[in-house]
């Protein structure tokens, strides 16, 4: 019935990180866990966990998550390994590569989207094809 607690379970659990309104923040973010961004960021962020960027969040940087959620503005590379929510506030200027994405209705995004499975360079996947018909027919 009582579990017996480790020492260790705050530090294997994921932190959740919040830069507030009004901060302004200059230079890279590195984090094991979730990180919600409610000031300005110049720099690139990298997380393993979820991303969530509120309303008056401004990212200027290249942005690589497992998840997220947006609601204010990036510029930069989104780089999302699972979903990419773009809520109905969200502006995004810069390229997105993400396995699923979601955009409401008057969100804007420009630039380009790449989706699903990892696109393959075209000339080395003509190649592989014909190599693969031949060695099977």
């Amino acid at each position: 019935m009582f579990q017996k607690l480790n020492k260790n379970n705050a530090t294997e659990s994921a932190s959740i990180n919040l830069i507030g309104n009004g901060t302004n923040i200059t230079g890279d973010i590195k984090s094991n866990g979730d990180v919600r961004i409610d000031g300005i960021l110049h720099g690139n962020i990298s997380i393993s966990g979820k991303l969530v960027v509120g309303s008056t969040g401004k990212i200027e940087g290249n942005i690589i998550c497992q998840n997220a959620d947006i609601s204010g503005e990036i510029k930069g590379k989104v780089s999302v390994s699972e979903m990419l929510v773009l809520k109905a506030s969200a502006k995004l200027v810069g390229d997105i590569v993400t396995g699923k994405i979601s955009i409401e209705p008057n969100a804007t995004f420009t630039g380009t989207c790449n989706m699903g499975a990892v696109v393959k360079n075209l000339s080395n996947a003509s190649t592989e094809t014909r190599e693969t018909i031949t060695k099977t027919a």
